[in-house]
């Protein structure tokens, strides 16, 4: 992988882990709980709880994605970044610009 294209990722890395703080944050707000006082009907009610553990799944997913954005910023710069953990050949870097926390190739993805 040439330097201009390790910086670009290293770029879209930060841009992502920046996107997905904000993400976090927002499904935050969305997952407080539910005053048993508001009345805004009972099939409301539900409708606001099943809603609630959709975005706490998505804050979950975030808080994963996070993790991984940063463990793959602190390997940019690794000798082993962009190498598969399964069949050790290079990542391609079309794939580590569209998904910067890739740790496997597209055919050992499948």
């Amino acid at each position: 992988m040439t330097p201009n294209e390790l910086a670009k990722i290293q770029h879209i890395i930060e841009e992502e882990i920046d996107k997905t703080k904000a993400s976090i944050q927002h499904y935050k707000e969305l997952t407080k709980p539910i005053a048993p006082e508001n009345a805004i009907g009972r099939i409301s009610r539900m409708d606001a709880i099943n809603n609630k553990s959709v975005n706490e799944a998505n804050l979950r997913r975030s808080r994963i994605k996070l993790s991984r954005l940063q463990q793959a910023l602190n390997k940019v710069n690794d000798a082993g970044f962009g190498q598969c953990n399964y069949c050790k050949k290079p990542i391609q870097a079309a794939r580590l610009m569209y998904l910067p926390e890739s740790t496997s190739c597209v055919k050992c993805a499948r």
